[in-house]
């Protein structure tokens, strides 16, 4: 029986591999452009584990002022989105479910006191719910060893506890790095960052961690068999040794940014941020105004926005 459930579990990691290098992959597609085109930019979607609530990052042109906005479903229908009970004073970005859905861990520049409101260096942060029904507490800060002096962003938990995160470290000679806490008696330990399998002497952000940590998804910058600007990679872990990073390839990676991995491993989906560009610049007759105006205003316009691409048909070979 162990084997058997070993081997499908390698089987089910290795497809997901060949789909994510695009093996007979679908084309992303925008992700609810209808909802997300009413802010000027979007990023990092986060999916509650029953797949009824979904919060993601809004942000201003410049991406200056950033908030956490949540959408509920009814129905099959996602509704209008709000600003989340818990942001929209400070600049928050990048939330992530804990796996039952009563707590939701996120990042902010948030003063930890009340009695300013200056801002401080990003941190994690997290708040949290008694029941699915209930409203969300006031942030708690993570503190210990998790947050430092330095930059941290972007969180990501696999089953076991184990924190996965981007740390931004100046007295290190690299840029940002992806980092591990384990979870160890009820206990975060001091982060340790992942091997040169994952991290360079370049950036390395936005990791998402499977569930079981099989694999590693992230966001990397301008590496040499890059795309252009941001592309995403995965690692796999093998007798707790991570493999080198692989491209995801040209079918979801582009010439712009592409950050912010998520899968929902519920509806075999990989949902992700791009700042992809599908703006029609040569035109075949002059523009009327409105023309222009669509043509400006259209999802896809080189704005962040939020992509979604179904890995389903492969899972089940």
């Amino acid at each position: 029986m162990f084997q058997n459930n070993y081997m499908k579990s390698i089987s089910t990691t290795l497809l997901l591999f060949f789909s994510l290098l695009g093996i007979s992959q679908e084309t992303p597609e925008l992700f609810l452009a209808e909802i997300t085109s009413n802010f000027p930019n979007v990023r990092d979607l986060a999916i509650s584990p029953n797949g009824n609530e979904m919060m993601f990052t809004a942000q201003s042109v410049l991406g200056n002022l950033s908030a956490i906005v949540i959408s509920k479903k009814t129905n099959n229908s996602w509704s209008t989105p709000e600003v989340a009970s818990f942001s929209g004073q400070f600049f928050d970005l990048e939330p992530f479910y804990s796996n039952d859905g009563l707590k939701l861990y996120f990042v902010s520049t948030r003063p930890l006191s009340n009695e300013t409101l200056e801002p401080k260096d990003f941190d994690i942060w997290f708040v949290e719910r008694q029941t699915l029904n209930e409203v969300w507490s006031e942030p708690i800060n993570m503190g210990s060893p998790i947050n430092t002096k330095h930059g941290e962003f972007y969180p990501s938990i696999a089953n076991n506890g184990n924190f996965y995160f981007t740390r931004d470290h100046p007295d290190l000679k690299t840029k940002d790095d992806i980092y591990v806490s384990e979870f160890k008696n009820e206990t975060y330990q001091t982060p340790e960052k992942l091997s040169l399998s994952i991290n360079t002497e370049g950036y390395e952000y936005n990791a998402f961690i499977a569930p079981d940590e099989s694999y590693l998804l992230f966001g990397s910058y301008n590496r040499k068999d890059g795309f252009g600007s941001g592309d995403l990679y995965i690692s796999f872990k093998t007798e707790d040794q991570w493999t080198v990073a692989k491209n995801l390839g040209d079918n979801i990676n582009s010439d712009k940014m592409d950050y912010c991995p998520f899968v929902d491993t519920k509806t075999n989906t990989l949902y992700f941020t791009s700042k992809r560009d599908n703006t029609k610049v040569q035109q075949e007759k002059p523009l009327t105004t409105e023309e222009l105006i669509t043509e400006l205003n259209k999802a896809d316009n080189g704005s962040s926005r939020l992509y979604q691409v179904s890995i389903d048909e492969l899972m089940k070979q």
